[in-house]
């Protein structure tokens, strides 16, 4: 096999189902051998069984591909370090690393539970922090040892993280986080050869048919299905590989045929007083520049 990732090793996490099987398979297509990590858990993240992994491996074999199932628990430390480990004595190296497992817990604020709030904040967030720390710390050892690698890392938000989403308040902040960790992460492992970017993806998967069940529906007549999650890989792809080169701390939008780069947190309109402002000052002048800023886009999914 010969293609952009030819002769890489990639990890895609949540890779048994939805977005993470098509990232994984579209990796292999382009030459990469690849961990498909799955706890195969259900929509909320409870239950579990090794079969979506395996699946997966078994449809990159057929097709020519190499690939191995990794059925740990990548939210708890032993279970991301033996991902890492899988990687290493499967194939030799690790050279990108996918973040993608997630489920949902919906609930509106005032209904949610505690233990849905870190439910969901552990497998998105603490499930990003914890492959990426252990993957880092090999690439910066191969750093030292004067073997400084091509890697690249690619977290997965949502437009939920970047505008909020009514309903989503732990997963809103969750993603949110995602994208403060690829920031911090780009700046601290540059050094090393890492590249660490992030894609906010809009795809039909488990939790978006249900979530927004009226736009994730497929086409019929041979239609461009707009929402197949296949439509995002082949930018996971490119920014999984080589050819990316130069290209960190960004955040992508990825959506049908569309793919926008996401521009976050600058400074808008100012004022400095150069002393200190009294409350009703200080209201005002707030009102001035909240007129002369760009009005904040709408939240997520009430557009």
């Amino acid at each position: 096999m010969n293609g952009l990732c030819t002769g890489r090793v990639a990890v895609v996490t949540g890779a048994g189902r939805g977005l993470g099987r098509a990232h994984a398979l579209a990796l292999a297509a382009e030459g990469a051998r690849v961990v498909v990590n799955d706890l195969g858990v259900g929509l909320d993240g409870t239950g579990g069984a090794a079969g979506p992994a395996q699946q997966v491996v078994d449809e990159i074999r057929a097709l020519g591909g190499e690939a191995v199932a990794h059925g740990g628990d990548i939210a708890a430390g032993d279970g991301a370090a033996s991902l890492v480990a899988t990687a290493l004595e499967s194939f030799g190296r690790l050279d990108t690393l996918v973040n993608n497992a997630g489920f949902l817990r919906d609930r509106m604020l005032v209904n949610l539970d505690e233990d849905d709030w870190d439910a969901v904040m552990r497998v998105h967030l603490k499930g990003h922090f914890l492959p990426l720390k252990h993957a880092a710390a090999h690439w910066r050892a191969e750093a030292k040892a004067g073997r400084t690698p091509e890697a690249r890392v690619i977290n997965t938000s949502s437009g939920a993280g970047l505008l909020g989403s009514v309903g989503q308040g732990n997963y809103s902040a969750a993603k949110a986080g995602i994208v403060g960790l690829t920031l911090v992460a780009s700046a601290e492992m540059a050094r090393y050869g890492v590249q660490v970017n992030a894609i906010a993806p809009a795809a039909r998967t488990r939790m978006t048919e249900e979530t927004f069940a009226d736009n994730m529906a497929a086409p019929e007549g041979g239609a461009f299905d707009a929402m197949a999650p296949e439509n995002v890989s082949p930018l996971v792809v490119w920014l999984g590989s080589p050819a990316s080169a130069g290209v960190t701390g960004r955040v992508f939008e990825a959506e049908a045929g569309r793919i926008t780069v996401m521009e976050g947190w600058r400074p808008g309109p100012s004022a400095d007083k150069g002393a200190r402002w009294t409350p009703a000052e200080a209201g005002e002048t707030a009102l001035k520049l909240l007129a002369a800023a760009e009005a904040p886009q709408p939240v997520y999914g009430a557009r």
